[in-house]
């Protein structure tokens, strides 16, 4: 490979790094989407403590058209075992005891004619292993989101060196930069995963 000298090196990696600063911006949306929904799938996960993102995935029937239940109530952890769920509306009890039984994630909820309430079940060591496993594919799941968003760039990044708009050496530089981007992602996704891990064996 033709060693570029120091003070042109510096040129090219400054010329490489705006094409792909603005390439990373132009699809910083896809990045972000991927996140996004990898932290969606992940806060559904259970662990041992009643969180109000269990119920991410619950839908209801309200009014003609199906919404998620944080727009018809509120949910919160009344204490580590409970999930309390208050309507705005109390005709909507009943659609949202469905919504809740429909999603199948194994609750049974109750109601008392102002608010619903799920009793988590305890979790015993081999369902403990299983959530570690679902968390794993999850962990996975979202590391291809970030590939795909990575290959959208990289198209890119490659057409620009075959219109010769950039350099081999520059499209190097820019495979470096962007490979950069996506081991943060990738680190931030592992993070938050062994976090959740955690949690779940934690008794």
């Amino acid at each position: 490979m033709e060693r570029i000298p120091y003070v042109r090196k510096n040129s090219v990696l400054r010329r490489i790094k705006t094409m792909i600063d603005q390439l990373l911006n132009q699809h910083q949306e896809n990045f972000k989407k991927a996140m996004e929904h990898f932290a969606h799938e992940l806060s559904g996960v259970r662990t041992g403590r009643a969180n109000p993102a269990l119920l991410n995935t619950v839908m209801v029937e309200s009014y003609g058209s199906k919404m998620p239940l944080e727009h018809v109530a509120s949910v919160t952890a009344s204490d580590a075992k409970t999930l309390t769920i208050s309507p705005w509306d109390k005709s909507q009890m009943t659609a949202i005891e469905k919504g809740i039984q429909t999603a199948n994630l194994g609750f049974n909820p109750s109601n008392d004619g102002n608010v619903i309430r799920i009793t988590l079940p305890a979790l015993n060591e081999e369902r403990r292993k299983e959530m570690v496993k679902l968390v794993g594919q999850i962990a996975e799941k979202g590391k291809i989101g970030i590939r795909n968003a990575r290959e959208a760039v990289h198209k890119e990044i490659k057409k620009a060196e075959s219109d010769g708009k950039i350099s081999k050496d520059e499209l190097q530089v820019g495979q470096k930069k962007l490979q950069e981007v996506v081991d943060k992602y990738n680190g931030e996704i592992k993070q938050h995963a062994e976090a959740k891990e955690k949690e779940i064996m934690t008794v």
